[in-house]
């Protein structure tokens, strides 16, 4: 049985400001840059993943957990509200996604 290791608090928090500073510039980027962006985003999730690192609900809703691709309303994603639910469609890979409102 494999067993789970707990990185330490210091190099979890360090995983937590470039997670951070990776978002950023995803979005700073993304007009300019889309698959720059789209890079940015496939790091900063294997770094979650390596770290063991929880995203903020604010950042889950950031991307698209399929293509990785930065979901920005009206240019990369497509936003409606239907019923009390919060529908969010990818352009580049047709995702959807439902939240409740």
């Amino acid at each position: 049985m494999r067993q789970i290791s707990k990185k330490l608090d210091w190099q979890q928090r360090i995983a937590k400001e470039r997670i951070e500073i990776l978002f950023r510039q995803a979005e700073e980027n993304f007009k300019k840059y889309p698959e720059r962006s789209r890079r940015y985003v496939e790091l900063a999730r294997k770094i979650g993943l390596r770290y063991n690192v929880r995203f903020s609900k604010e950042l889950k809703m950031k991307f698209c957990k399929n293509c990785n691709s930065l979901l920005i309303p009206g240019v990369s994603s497509q936003v409606r509200v239907e019923k009390k639910t919060l529908i969010i469609k990818c352009k580049k890979c047709d995702k959807l996604y439902k939240r409740p409102l």
